[in-house]
């Protein structure tokens, strides 16, 4: 499953908001600076859906805020 991710770095508050059926906004804390945020993106995916974060891989979007993200099981 791919999902579309829209990253708002440096956030007061981390929250992960679902926009539709593939698509989230996720706030982090972390800048985005040699790959924190993306990995906090990982994280937080990894706890809202239940998956490991080894089954978690951003294939586009490294350094954008707008990311695709595909997620296995």
């Amino acid at each position: 499953m791919r999902v579309e991710v829209k990253v708002i770095a440096r956030a007061k508050k981390e929250e992960i908001e679902k926009i539709a059926e593939n698509s989230y906004k996720i706030k982090v804390s972390p800048p985005p600076e040699k790959g924190r945020a993306n990995k906090r993106v990982i994280e937080l995916l990894s706890k809202e859906l239940d998956i490991k974060k080894q089954n978690i891989k951003i294939v586009s979007g490294e350094t954008s805020s707008r990311k695709i993200i595909e997620i296995g099981s």
